[in-house]
């Protein structure tokens, strides 16, 4: 990582509430091409979230702590807050002075902009402006929201206007945190009622509708140098495995995330 930054723009796109064996049957399916094209031999990596639901979760990122890896470790880690004793900083870890990777990299020329989904990101109390604060510019709007049927395309818009105001010259770190997959996401299955409610198919149309607008995305923030991405969930939920329904509880399927990293060339 210590090549990458400040050569490279950088994306994190948090695939809010996507479950791993999901993400992986679509993969193998060919039902969500657009990703499969860029996940290291056409799969998700096997992770474990750093939290069970989103605020938690994100606060660890944002502190160097992504995805550990589904293994007995140690695991070293991409980037990492300098800690004296950390067992998972190591010589290609990218290490930063302050409290958090956000300001790490505003200090380090980076210009730092959060595109907000699900409501710890909406700015509407306190606590949902707390993750957003970090940014220098953040954005969100009820059509990015969980509630929104069109939430990504919203997103991904915002995010093509971002980059397109910036100067040539100044390195971008994007964050996206998508809406699509948390519920309701009913709406995204064709034939599916509000009144049969969210289900692992309804969850899996919603990743299909993630992935056909992903491509203006990585056009987007490959449009002016090589961007290095991490796309991954920051937790996985529950349909009823077990009686368990929703996520913020210590399950398997919330706790194994999908998690890829991968840079996009710049477009020519």
């Amino acid at each position: 990582m210590n090549e990458i930054v400040g050569s490279h723009d950088l994306l994190l796109l948090t695939l809010d509430t996507l479950r791993h064996d999901v993400a992986q049957e679509l993969a193998a399916d060919g039902r969500i091409p657009h990703l499969a094209r860029y996940l290291p031999g056409g799969r998700w990596e096997r992770r474990h979230a750093p939290g069970s639901f989103t605020y938690a979760s994100h606060q660890a990122m944002f502190a160097g702590f992504l995805p550990t890896p589904a293994a007995p470790g140690p695991h070293p880690r991409l980037f990492a807050a300098r800690f004296a004793g950390s067992e998972t900083t190591a010589p290609g870890t990218w290490v930063f002075d302050t409290p958090d990777l956000v300001s790490g990299l505003a200090a380090a020329g980076y210009r730092t902009v959060c595109i907000g989904g699900v409501g710890f990101f909406n700015r509407q109390a306190a606590l949902g402006s707390v993750l957003p604060g970090l940014f220098q510019e953040s954005h969100w709007e009820p059509e990015f929201g969980v509630a929104s049927p069109t939430s990504f395309e919203a997103q991904v818009a915002r995010a093509e206007e971002v980059v397109a105001a910036l100067p040539a010259r100044q390195r971008l770190f994007l964050f996206v945190n998508v809406a699509a997959l948390h519920q309701p996401n009913w709406f995204h299955l064709p034939g599916a009622t509000r009144e049969a409610g969210d289900s692992r198919a309804t969850h899996a149309a919603a990743l299909e509708y993630v992935d056909r607008h992903i491509g203006r995305l990585f056009a987007a923030v490959s449009s002016r140098r090589p961007c290095f991405a991490i796309v991954c969930s920051d937790h996985g939920t529950t349909y009823g495995e077990d009686g368990y329904t929703g996520h913020r509880l210590g399950h398997e399927s919330v706790w194994t995330v999908p998690y890829a990293q991968f840079t996009i060339e710049a477009a020519r």
